[in-house]
């Protein structure tokens, strides 16, 4: 026993068996998916990842986030990305994607047509959202008690001073947005 030697052809044979159950193990799933994926399974994949980006965007355009699908790749989370930055590139015209399952062609173009002026108009402003109609002329009421101060420990009048702030900002961009289309329309009507 104290004589024994592992043989240079056995240890070898040891060394690829051993490799080759770990490439089985741990590669074997990766490059065989790819070249075995049909057509249909790839539709539905893509139509999927549109569904998730639109259930957290609903305001994002079905054709932008395929267009942003099919330059990243199918990253989910680039495009998600890329909305959240606002970076979110139109498609050109010559994209057409094909509809969703389940509606014709020319049902979805009319459908998109016709209800995009419709969501544009049912969505109100910020003034109307948060009742401010009364505060637009100047005469807003101040909480001059809560004005000066730091952040509060109680909850109501820290909800109250971010809701006085919200509004100041909103009446404030508001106004900023009215000087400026009187800077243009002056400047228009002068050439």
């Amino acid at each position: 026993m104290a004589n024994e030697q592992i043989s240079l052809p056995y240890f070898v044979g040891v060394l690829v068996f051993a490799g080759l159950v770990i490439r089985y193990l741990f590669f074997s799933g990766t490059s065989s998916q790819p070249t075995t994926r049909s057509p249909e399974a790839f539709l539905r994949s893509r139509e999927a990842a549109v569904e998730r980006v639109q259930q957290m965007f609903p305001q994002a355009d079905r054709r932008t986030i395929l267009w942003d699908l099919q330059r990243n790749g199918g990253n989910i989370q680039g495009t998600t990305e890329r909305i959240l930055a606002g970076r979110l590139e139109t498609p050109p015209v010559s994209f057409q994607p094909p509809p969703p399952p389940g509606q014709s062609a020319s049902a979805h173009s009319t459908t998109t047509s016709s209800t995009r002026p419709a969501d544009k108009h049912s969505q109100p402003d910020l003034i109307t959202r948060y009742n401010l109609k009364d505060k637009i002329d100047g005469d807003a009421q101040h909480d001059d008690d809560t004005k000066g101060k730091g952040w509060s420990t109680n909850r109501e009048e820290r909800q109250k001073s971010l809701q006085r702030r919200r509004d100041e900002m909103i009446l404030a961009a508001r106004k900023k947005m009215q000087a400026k289309m009187e800077t243009e329309k002056l400047a228009s009507g002068t050439q």
